[in-house]
């Protein structure tokens, strides 16, 4: 489980054998969630509102990344890190 980028005490990680939509998942302490890459939208899990909020002002930033990271975690290629909010 790779970790992309780290902002905030927030963590980002994707999976290598994740299910489809694309997705990232966003770890804040003990939270967990699955973020959507196309809406930036949690899919499943729970994030307080701030924190997803900062997740989706990054996603948003950095959406062609992700969508790249994807690609390769699909291919199982290593991931490339993804820039933190500042």
């Amino acid at each position: 489980m790779p970790r992309i980028s780290h902002f905030y005490g927030i963590a980002i990680y994707m999976y290598y054998n994740d299910h489809a939509p694309p997705h990232f998942h966003a770890i804040y302490g003990e939270y967990d969630a699955a973020v959507e890459i196309a809406t930036a939208n949690r899919l499943d899990g729970q994030i307080p509102a701030k924190a997803l909020s900062l997740v989706r002002e990054w996603t948003e930033l950095h959406r062609a990344e992700l969508q790249e990271n994807w690609a390769l975690a699909r291919a199982r290629q290593p991931l490339r890190a993804v820039p933190p909010l500042v």
